[in-house]
């Protein structure tokens, strides 16, 4: 290869580095051409997996800033540079190289930070994006009914006071009737002022 071409490569594997969410170290040593096709479509969209020579992915793990990862390219290297989901990604993986023990999981890179093979193992086994947003949504729905039921029972309640209000008015109309408002005078208990006068008024001789 050129050297034009291997600095170019390794430019491209830099990106990748450094884009993506993961990236999944693997042996293919083995693997039928059948096989890499069928291990492609099985990530599907969550990553791209493709041969990588080690000297190129050593130089562009460095520019990229990822330490520690030279011992894991040890042999024919593929690197699944995942983009999507990384627990589905990596699940497909590990599932694959269930079934097919030619495939072997070396390393990985997480923010990167180098992960043995172990840790990325433990990658598959959190939840997928979509349950974590099910379980989300699933909590946030619980928390906005738990809002509206505390709303509505300080309603519920003064609705209920004032149903109760209503019905003692209904039998005694004074409870509410007459509140605040002084007895009228009786108009037969009135004494007109000019007869007062009179009264008051010694006679005339």
């Amino acid at each position: 290869m050129a050297r034009p071409d291997k600095a170019a490569k390794v430019a491209e594997l830099t990106e990748a580095f450094s884009t993506s969410a993961a990236a999944v170290l693997t042996e293919y040593r083995g693997l039928t051409v059948k096989d890499l096709k069928e291990l492609r479509r099985s990530l599907g969209e969550n990553a791209t997996y493709a041969v990588a020579k080690n000297t190129l992915t050593t130089i562009a793990a460095k520019e990229a800033g990822i330490e520690g990862i030279e011992d894991a390219l040890a042999g024919p290297t593929a690197i699944a540079f995942v983009s999507g989901d990384i627990a589905a990604a990596t699940k497909g993986l590990r599932d694959f190289a269930k079934a097919n023990p030619s495939l072997a999981i070396k390393g990985g890179v997480l923010e990167g930070k180098f992960l043995d093979a172990k840790a990325v193992l433990k990658l598959a086994d959190l939840e997928s994006r979509e349950v974590l947003l099910a379980k989300l949504a699933g909590a946030m729905q619980a928390n906005l009914a738990k809002a509206a039921y505390m709303l509505a029972a300080p309603l519920a309640k003064g609705a209920r006071a004032l149903g109760a209000l209503q019905t003692a008015a209904e039998a005694n109309p004074s409870l509410i009737g007459g509140a605040g408002s002084a007895p009228a005078a009786d108009a037969s208990d009135e004494t007109p002022a000019a007869d007062a006068a009179t009264e008051a008024a010694p006679a005339s001789e």
